[in-house]
């Protein structure tokens, strides 16, 4: 004969998931999870985040460790973390973009600016001399 014995299951309110979640990311000694870009990020914001995304793909697409990329990389494992999760005030542009360079071969570095709508303050109206443009 056997017995089944049926395991106790609890749902837990979607408030105290919440509530749990809330006190996980508001310790000050929470670690994980990557930034994203806000709407209005900067050109300087929007580069470095760019960088930092080649740099996952790599890592990934190699199926590299974070120690492995940190070493190639020059970096600690923490700083190589902080790229890794698109951390982006904790490195200026030259520093991600030089050790950028030693997964990178110069010839695969490309930067392109795409222009898109100039915001109304920037635009000038015929009769100052100027066109919209």
């Amino acid at each position: 004969m056997v017995i089944l014995k049926s395991k106790k299951t609890t749902t837990k309110s979607p408030e105290k998931e919440f509530k749990k979640f809330l006190a996980k990311i508001e310790d000050p000694n929470y670690q994980g999870g990557s930034w994203a870009l806000s709407e209005n990020s900067t050109l300087l914001e929007k580069t470095k985040y760019e960088i930092c995304q080649k740099i996952l793909t790599y890592h990934l697409g190699k199926g590299l460790t974070t120690e492995e990329t940190a070493k190639k990389m020059k970096l600690s494992k923490a700083e190589t973390e902080d790229i890794l999760h698109c951390r982006l005030d904790y490195f200026t542009l030259d520093r991600l973009t030089i050790h950028a360079g030693y997964l990178f071969a110069p010839s695969q570095a490309k930067i392109t600016v795409e222009l898109s709508e100039l915001k109304s303050s920037n635009k000038r109206s015929k009769k100052s001399g100027f066109i919209h443009a």
